[in-house]
């Protein structure tokens, strides 16, 4: 991005001038929600500014501490959940917080409530950045029609999302973002201390050449996954292969029910939906229903996924037509190119009907 010659434009589309945009189309909008994702976009930028320096104010290690998932925590898991509890609290607009870090939905208290449930997982990866992967903040946002907020309202299938969207950070800083009318992508530029939009209207592509997955569980796959990575590799109409792309890195051989945060979805989805293919998170027989998250990260991924053109499934349904029972309920989770997700979607069918 050539800096000098921003400080002479007029017409950078900021995320800030964006939402606003996007308000000004709703007559009858209060600014509310605009608000809300003011107060998230600042909370990315504190932990984008925390990541960077990291390694220089000692944020790597563990905290001592294990959340909800069985997961050690991280310095930098803590301080995240922190920042964005904080920020979404003092936003004044929402009612109930769901953290990956905490194991009870917060409750905002009356003077401070809002209407709006944010559900997150603050820090997506962060044990891989001490050897420099991309990690980051994923989030959805839902509508609550009265502000005496049960646990019922967080608790809603994914087709309610008001908006989704994922933070990520790297080499630069991306806020990938959906209000339900398409996604669009924002670029951090330190000189103006502003995300700007780089990546209008995102659109996934039908078919992709990368498909990402552990397949050091290939041997606890389904029939259906086994057989669709089988024709990744082996093409039966002789085309190309796909290659395998894959950030995340699981933790074999831990004990049972220890489940340290070593991959980063962020990072295999995000470049999924820039180039297309799939990215897979099965069920197997060691983890019968899945490992990901549904609430913060298979529901809000999916969304970013379907509104940029793709497909989400988790081996039954569409992703989002899950209603989960509880807060940190796990799901397997199929998303990407329309097609290579298609394709996932009729081996499920076809070993379905031999039953």
């Amino acid at each position: 991005m050539d800096h000098a010659a921003d400080a002479h434009r007029t017409d950078l589309m900021t995320i800030t001038r964006f939402v606003l945009n996007e308000q000004s189309k709703h007559p009858d909008s209060k600014g509310d929600f605009s608000i809300l994702l003011n107060n998230i976009v600042l909370g990315c930028k504190f932990v984008c500014s925390a990541v960077n320096k990291a390694g220089l104010a000692k944020l790597i290690g563990l905290a001592g501490d294990t959340n909800v998932q069985g997961e050690e925590q991280k310095k930098l898991d803590v301080l995240s959940n922190e920042v964005f509890v904080k920020a979404l609290i003092s936003s004044g607009r929402t009612c109930i917080l769901v953290s990956e870090e905490d194991e009870e939905a917060t409750f905002v208290s009356p003077p401070l409530r809002g209407k709006y449930c944010v559900v997150f997982d603050p820090l997506d990866g962060s044990s891989n950045i001490d050897c420099g992967v991309s990690i980051g903040t994923i989030f959805g946002i839902y509508l609550v029609n009265d502000l005496e907020a049960t646990i019922d309202d967080a608790l809603q299938p994914g087709k309610n999302m008001l908006a989704a969207g994922y933070c990520m950070y790297g080499s630069s800083c991306m806020l990938v973002l959906s209000t339900g009318n398409g996604v669009n992508g924002f670029t951090l530029d330190p000189s103006l201390g502003e995300f700007i939009l780089t990546h209008p209207d995102i659109k996934i592509p039908k078919t992709g050449k990368i498909y990402s997955v552990n397949e050091g569980n290939a041997k606890n796959w389904d029939g259906p996954t086994a057989k669709y990575i089988e024709n990744c590799k082996f093409p039966k109409d002789g085309s190309s292969p796909k290659s395998l792309r894959y950030v995340g890195r699981d933790n074999a051989g831990q004990p049972r029910g220890l489940y340290l945060t070593k991959r980063s979805m962020v990072a295999d989805v995000h470049r999924t939906l820039l180039y297309g293919g799939i990215f897979l998170y099965p069920a197997d027989r060691k983890s019968p229903n899945g490992k990901l998250r549904v609430l913060y990260e298979v529901f809000p991924m999916s969304f970013l996924i379907e509104q940029a053109g793709g497909q989400a499934f988790t081996g039954k349904i569409r992703a989002l037509d899950l209603v989960p029972k509880k807060i940190h309920e796990r799901s397997p989770i199929f998303l990407g190119s329309y097609e290579d997700v298609e394709e996932i979607k009729e081996l499920y069918a076809a070993a379905q009907n031999q039953i």
